[in-house]
């Protein structure tokens, strides 16, 4: 755990231009730091301080990725109501085979499709991390 350090006494306050400040505005909003204070505070102490970088191509697979899920969502979704209906038509017998080939195609594409939800998931956390 962080140790509890004392509050902040002494204020540091000094004027910039409007250009200046647009400059350290801008690299501060570049930084993970949540406000400009602590930043500045980092900056003048000569502490490290830690740089957003944004992959493009990270971002465009995230978009493809996300677009891939919703239809993968789709199909498992009229995939589910297809075999729905056979059910429905199980009573005639030249169905019950597909009912049951289709059952268990089913269970397969489901789990398929869970595993790449997850493995989505799991890409996309690791993204939102970095």
């Amino acid at each position: 755990m962080k140790e509890k350090q004392p509050p902040a006494k002494s204020w540091i306050s000094f004027r910039v231009k409007p250009t200046e400040y647009a400059i350290i505005h801008g690299h501060f909003s570049k930084t993970t730091c949540r406000k400009l204070s602590e930043y500045a505070r980092n900056v003048l102490l000569q502490k490290p301080v830690v740089i957003k970088i944004r992959n493009k191509s990270a971002d465009e697979l995230l978009t493809a990725m996300i677009q891939l899920k919703k239809e993968l969502n789709a199909i498992g979704n009229n995939f589910n109501q297809a075999v729905h209906k056979l059910h429905l038509l199980d009573k005639i017998p030249e169905f019950r085979v597909w009912v049951q080939q289709y059952d268990g195609l089913q269970k397969i594409l489901i789990i398929k499709v869970e595993e790449i939800k997850l493995r989505m998931n799991q890409l996309y956390e690791q993204w939102l991390q970095k």
